[in-house]
């Protein structure tokens, strides 16, 4: 698993640790039952603090994509055809009805989405 950190950019250490990890349970890189490294491995092998990696395996815990097994370590819970769930669903049914709300076109709601992605 690699991982990088920009020390200067705009976004915290900790999302861009989450935000890496994500990527690759998405991209089915890290597969279900794969153990991730410790919080205190990772922060020495990214420079950082332990709380700022606790932090991003925390956030990731609460989407359900890996779950801490106390001493045991944490694990990646989620494979790619589970991350295909019902908050995407919800997320891109709420882009729907705004648009539709404020009049938009099927084409000008897909380049708002795109501009996002």
């Amino acid at each position: 698993m690699e991982i990088t950190v920009d020390p200067v950019g705009l976004t915290p250490p900790y999302e861009q640790v989450r935000s890496q990890i994500e990527a690759l349970i998405r991209g089915g890189e890290l597969a279900r039952g794969t153990r991730l490294p410790t919080v205190r491995q990772l922060s020495l092998d990214l420079g950082l603090a332990v709380n700022t990696i606790a932090r991003a395996y925390k956030e990731l815990e609460a989407e359900e994509l890996v779950e801490t097994r106390g001493r045991n370590g944490t694990f990646v819970l989620a494979f790619r055809s589970q991350t295909n769930d019902a908050a995407t669903h919800t997320a891109a049914a709420q882009l729907a009805a705004a648009a539709h709300e404020a009049g938009m076109s099927l084409a000008e709601a897909t380049e708002i989405l795109n501009r996002a992605w």
